[in-house]
């Protein structure tokens, strides 16, 4: 059944409620630890990387008109 919403004066815009199912997030393995020797952190299924957030590298968004930092 199309629902409707008045836009204005003479316009109306038609359209039919969302129905479908969303798909499931993507998982991996069950049980991962971080690939850090020290760390036994347990990883999330829908964490994909090897490493915790702590161990991950860092990373530096791109800012136009901007060069990345360097690092030492």
């Amino acid at each position: 059944m199309p629902l409707w919403h008045d836009a204005g004066m003479s316009e109306m815009i038609l359209g039919r409620k969302f129905t479908g199912r969303r798909r499931a997030p993507k998982t991996v393995e069950e049980r991962r630890i971080c690939a850090t020797t020290t760390c036994e952190t347990v990883l999330s299924r829908y964490n994909r990387k090897a490493t915790c957030h702590v161990h991950a590298p860092v990373k530096f968004p791109r800012v136009r008109g901007r060069q990345a930092p360097t690092t030492s």
